[in-house]
């Protein structure tokens, strides 16, 4: 099987890799590795070897030659590529990801591929209390008030009218809640903290008294699990959604524990929203408000369409998962064959 991977050196990208790499040296599967990407790793590093890398910029029409000849005599293409900064510029963002998403969809139908399985999330579903399950049929209509979650609706009707309009190719989406792993520690960091303040993050955090909202009830998953559900997906040529999520439901006592909170006090969502969008637009930090509102307001996903489906189950639970990339937050882990992953 020829699998192309679009963003295959980033967090989620480097660890589908490493999957790949080992069901080609442990499992016997027959693979040609194809990764695209806008800056190319060391080709010597693992996991970059054994991969025949192009570079090129999705959101381009200029490089739409380029993605198609990549993508040429590909039997899967995974799409990954997605860029969360700098969200003050929220018209790079569109282009690279709901765009860049057109792009790679088109690109796919004139290159022949069979089968497009892509990088969907729980920020694409529409609010929900947290008091239910939500399954795959859960309308993904985004939170407006957030970016990512509005592009990735965005991204999320792109798969739908492909899917209608060419049904002799297989579409799959995975939504996964947060995605958490040491070797990404260095990239979120920057991505969502910035670059100073991941240096003031202790390698295992200690708040004696954590003020949050009561809101603020999420899921995890360890981001090696998530590479697993792909290459199911790919293994079964699977069609459409699959939630995936670890166990348990992170909330406000869980996050206590995590921290070693001798005390959690409630703290009013709007106001820390508020802090949040203010120091933002200070550039202060560089998470806006809308990352809150997505936190809040995103459903608590079902995950036994995976389980069924896919036979996948996660080998971490969300709070090691969550404690792991603390603590590579903390170390600014990352992985130095690769740009995005470069540590810190």
């Amino acid at each position: 099987m020829r699998i192309a991977i679009i963003g295959a050196t980033g967090h989620g990208g480097t660890e589908l890799l490493k999957r790949l790499q080992r069901a080609r040296s442990d499992e016997g599967a027959e693979l040609e590795l194809v990764g695209i990407v806008r800056r190319e790793p060391d080709p010597d590093a693992a996991p970059y070897h054994g991969v025949e890398w192009h570079t090129l910029d999705i959101g381009a029409s200029a490089d739409q030659p380029a993605l198609e000849a990549a993508l040429a005599g590909a039997d899967a293409v995974v799409h990954l590529a997605w860029l969360i900064q700098p969200n003050h510029n929220r018209e790079l963002l569109r282009r690279t990801n709901v765009e860049g998403t057109a792009n790679v969809l088109a690109a796919a139908r004139k290159a022949g591929v069979g089968h497009i399985v892509c990088a969907s999330s729980v920020g694409a579903y529409s609010p929900a209390t947290k008091d239910q399950r939500t399954q795959e049929g859960w309308p993904t209509g985004g939170i407006r008030s957030s970016h990512y979650s509005s592009d990735k609706a965005q991204q999320e009707r792109l798969l739908d009218q492909f899917a209608k309009e060419n049904p002799e190719i297989v579409v799959a989406r995975l939504r996964p809640a947060l995605m958490f792993s040491s070797g990404g520690g260095s990239e979120v960091g920057r991505y969502f903290l910035g670059r100073v303040l991941p240096r003031l993050v202790p390698r295992k955090p200690w708040i004696p008294v954590l003020a949050i909202p009561r809101e603020m009830v999420f899921q995890a998953v360890h981001t090696a699990d998530v590479a697993d559900a792909y290459w199911r997906v790919l293994q079964h040529k699977a069609e459409g959604a699959f939630n995936i999520a670890a166990e348990p439901v992170i909330d406000p006592n869980a996050l206590a524990w995590i921290f070693k909170a001798k005390r959690l006090l409630p703290f009013p969502l709007p106001v820390l929203r508020a802090v949040v969008e203010a120091t933002w637009r200070l550039r202060l930090q560089v998470t806006d408000g809308g990352w809150v509102d997505m936190a809040a307001n995103a459903p608590i996903m079902d995950c036994s369409r995976a389980h069924s489906l896919l036979g996948w189950s996660p080998k971490h639970s969300s709070l090691e998962s969550l404690a792991e990339m603390l603590e590579g937050i903390g170390a600014g882990k990352g992985r130095r064959g690769s740009p995005p992953l470069r540590p810190r």
